[in-house]
């Protein structure tokens, strides 16, 4: 069956992680989505490597595991976006396309005569997408923008990591890239906004999508904090500043996070430890008693933890509805049953490549199921095939752009 944004065509302007990964997710859930890249080199994380993908001899392949997060289910193009017959190339696909996405430095393409006003003459429908470090107006708008720095700037790595006093102590980066894949996520809400707005008035939009905008609008309930007390968060390390217990504890054998949500979790959780009295003592008995007398309560609880191995604890916690988990390495996650029962690990065939392993999109359709169709492409191996296909070009065409620098 073809998914939800079956008919939805998207051409791919960017690189990386933030603009791939909206890409991605645009694929899965059944666009079209065309790649361009530059001639000879490609998306920039093609080289980032090791580690690559190796091949059915175990010998590695010129693949990298970065390039391959990212990219699956598109078509890949290559085209020299300096050449002017590579730029009319561009216009000339924009005109068959739904959806451009493109994560250029502000101002980059509108030198080129592909930025948004220019290609919105050619396509008043097209929904046009930029991602950028720090979007298209402020002082900081024509600022190279990663990861690293906005977890920075935008105040995460603040609230991350062990507290002062604490060994370790000092801000962390987290351990993903979570700036580029939450901007990822929301540039597909916006176009997927973008097209339904379409709909109803045929018009196309910009979208100007910023990776410390996003991070910033990540803060949440650390930045209410703030706003509602004055103070500045801190970082807490492994536990939560508005809930308690929530935090790991140490058992005969390792860790168990307990995460209590509401009073009679707790309760429950002190029958289970063989000490009820800890519920009803005043200092424990309500939340914010416990996120107040935090440090007493979890020295209470950690006596009675060490007693019995972590999966004697979550054996007993789960009987009784009190969360608690492992805290897992990235082996052990795709080796637990629920992972397995939901199908989070995919492996899509490639006629060169063998079989590509990858994970699974999350989104889950009663009636559009997704289907992974394509393995993240070689480099330009769709060229011919879509010229021909949309623009009606011949191979003599073709050949004639390819020698001429062009693709």
């Amino acid at each position: 069956m073809a998914g939800p944004l079956s008919g939805i065509r998207v051409l791919d302007l960017s690189r990386v992680m933030a603009g791939p990964w909206c890409t991605q997710i645009l694929a899965d859930l059944g666009a079209e989505v065309i790649k361009i890249e530059r001639p000879d080199v490609g998306d920039d994380t093609r080289h980032w490597g090791p580690p690559w993908l190796k091949d059915a001899q175990g010998n590695p392949t010129k693949q990298s595991a970065y390039y391959l997060s990212a990219n699956r289910g598109k078509h890949s193009v290559t085209v020299d976006l300096g050449n002017p017959d590579g730029q009319a190339l561009i216009r000339e696909l924009v005109v068959e396309c739904d959806v451009l996405v493109e994560n250029f430095k502000t101002g980059g393409l509108d030198k080129k005569g592909l930025g948004y006003a220019d290609m919105a003459k050619i396509n008043p429908g097209l929904v046009y997408c930029s991602v950028t470090g720090f979007g298209h107006t402020g002082p900081m708008a024509g600022d190279a923008g990663y990861d690293y720095l906005i977890q920075a700037q935008a105040g995460l790595m603040s609230i991350t990591g062990a507290a002062d006093g604490q060994p370790g102590a000092g801000p962390q980066r987290v351990g993903m890239a979570v700036a580029d894949l939450t901007t990822g996520m929301n540039a597909v809400i916006a176009i997927l906004s973008a097209i339904h707005h379409r709909s109803k008035t045929g018009e196309g939009q910009h979208i100007d999508m910023a990776l410390l905008d996003v991070q910033v609008s990540w803060l949440a309930n650390q930045a209410l904090n703030y706003f509602c007390s004055g103070k500045v968060p801190g970082r807490t390390g492994e536990y939560h500043p508005n809930l308690a217990p929530y935090q790991p504890f140490p058992t005969q054998d390792g860790q168990v996070i307990i995460a209590v949500g509401n009073d009679g979790q707790f309760q429950r959780l002190c029958n289970a430890l063989g000490c009820p009295e800890l519920a009803e003592d005043p200092r424990f008995s309500t939340n914010p008693q416990r996120v107040l007398h935090r440090q007493e309560m979890v020295g209470k609880i950690c006596e009675r933890m060490r007693t019995r191995t972590s999966r004697e604890w979550m054996d007993s916690l789960v009987s009784v509805h009190v969360p608690c988990g492992p805290i897992q390495n990235i082996a052990e996650v795709f080796e637990d049953p629920q992972v397995q029962a939901r199908n989070m690990k995919i492996e899509l065939e490639h006629p060169q490549l063998g079989k590509v392993p990858g994970i699974a999109n999350p989104i889950k359709f009663s009636k559009t199921p997704q289907t992974y169709r394509k393995a993240p492409p070689l480099l330009g191996e769709d060229t011919d095939s879509v010229l021909q296909r949309l623009l009606d070009k011949s191979l003599e065409d073709i050949a004639s752009l390819r020698a001429s620098g062009v693709l």
